[in-house]
């Protein structure tokens, strides 16, 4: 099962996900801990895209499920 389904959507090409800094710790499989739930996602993500020699690509989803999404500064 992958811990980090929910965020999936969320990622930008090679591995970024951006997150709050909320202190709401979890461990991960390997027992490290994190801050929160996105910043250890974050993490898993940009070592699958190392893995991946950095093309890791968001999830496509299909046109009719798909949104306009803008991002604030």
């Amino acid at each position: 099962q992958d811990d980090c389904s929910e965020f999936r959507s969320q990622f930008e090409a090679g591995g970024r996900l951006s997150c709050t800094r909320e202190n709401a710790p979890v461990r991960d499989a390997s027992g490290k801990q994190h801050t929160n739930k996105c910043l250890m996602c974050a993490e898993k993500f940009k070592k699958e895209a190392q893995r991946e020699g950095g093309t890791l690509q968001r999830n496509k989803l299909p046109a009719s499920e798909r949104t306009n999404q803008v991002r604030c500064s």
